[in-house]
C-alpha cells in the first residue's frame, strides 16, 4: 500500500483499492486554498503508478463539496501584486489537468455547493454523481473576475453554447439540470441513494482491470487532440500488447473458464 503524504485540509482513507479524498474545510464549504491545492496534487502524485489503487473518489465533508477559490489565499496575494495572483490562479489549472489524467477512476460525489472551482473538479471526473438539491454554478463574473483555469474543461464537459450561458450569467441549477447538462451522470434524490449509485460504480470498476483502464482512459483523452489515423495505427499496437499481456491473457482465460478473472475477485 502506497504511503500517502500527511494532510491538513484533506482526510483520506483507503480501503479495498479505493482510495476516498474529502475536502476538509467544512467552515469554509471547503473553498479551494492553495495548501489544499498543493495536497491534493501531492496524493495524486503518490498514488499514480500504484495500480493497487483502482479509484479515487472526492468529496466534500459538511454537506458541501466545494464552493470555488479561497478568499483568503487571494486577499493575501492582493498584497504582493499581479504575478502572485497569477501563480495562484495557474496552480488550481495544473492540479485540475493532474486531475484529469490521473490513471485510476476518479469519481466525484456532488453535494452542496459545487462553485467555480468545485464546478472545475466535477468536469474532470470520469464519473460524477450528484444530489438532486446540489447547487452548481460559475459565480467569478458576478464578482468581477472570469473562470480563468476552468472555463476550457467545462466547455469540454458540456460544449461550448452552455458553458457561454452559465458563465456569462452565473447562474445557479440543481443536480438534476446537472444531469441534463452532461455535466454528471447521475442525480439521485437523497443520502442513501447516492451512496448506492457510489457502491454500484465502484462495484463496476473492480470488474475492469487495472491497466486496461488506465490505458482506456488515456487513449479517450487523446482523441480530442491527435489525428484520427497515427491515433488508430497506436491504438492497434496498444490492443495487440495487451491481448497479449498478462492481464488480457488472465482474462480471455477466464471467460473461457467461466469464472471471473483475478482483478474483479
Amino acid at each position: 500500500m502506497t504511503e500517502l503524504p500527511n494532510c491538513e485540509t484533506l482526510l483520506l482513507e483507503q480501503a479495498g483499492g479505493v482510495l476516498h479524498i474529502t475536502l476538509n474545510r467544512p467552515d469554509s464549504r471547503n473553498a479551494m486554498s492553495l495548501a489544499m491545492v498543493e495536497e491534493l496534487q501531492a496524493v495524486l502524485a503518490a498514488v499514480r503508478t500504484d495500480s493497487g489503487v483502482r479509484a479515487l473518489v472526492l468529496r466534500g465533508a459538511g454537506g458541501h463539496f466545494c464552493a470555488g477559490g479561497d478568499i483568503k489565499d487571494m486577499a493575501s496575494a492582493r498584497a504582493t501584486g499581479s504575478d502572485a495572483y497569477r501563480a495562484l490562479n495557474r496552480a488550481f489549472g495544473s492540479l485540475l489537468e493532474e486531475a484529469q489524467a490521473q490513471p485510476q477512476v476518479v469519481i466525484a460525489v456532488l453535494e452542496g455547493a459545487v462553485l467555480g472551482g468545485g464546478f472545475g473538479l466535477a468536469c474532470v471526473s470520469d464519473i460524477a454523481i450528484a444530489a438532486q438539491n446540489a447547487q452548481f454554478g460559475l459565480p467569478e463574473t458576478s464578482l468581477g473576475v472570469l473562470p480563468a483555469q476552468i472555463a476550457p474543461f467545462v466547455v469540454k464537459r458540456i460544449g461550448l453554447t452552455q458553458a457561454r450561458r452559465l458563465a456569462l450569467t452565473a447562474a445557479r441549477f440543481d443536480g438534476t439540470e446537472a444531469l441534463r447538462l452532461g455535466l454528471v451522470h447521475f442525480a439521485e434524490a437523497d443520502t442513501a441513494a447516492l451512496e448506492q449509485r457510489l457502491a454500484e460504480s465502484l462495484d463496476q470498476i473492480h470488474r475492469c482491470a487495472p491497466g486496461a483502464n488506465a490505458r482506456t482512459k488515456a487513449l479517450l483523452l487523446v482523441t480530442e487532440t491527435e489525428p484520427l489515423a497515427p491515433l488508430l495505427d497506436r491504438a492497434a499496437e496498444q490492443f495487440a500488447a495487451a491481448v497479449t499481456g498478462p492481464e488480457g491473457t488472465e482474462g480471455t482465460l477466464a471467460f473461457v473458464q467461466k469464472r471471473k478473472p483475478s482483478w474483479a475477485q
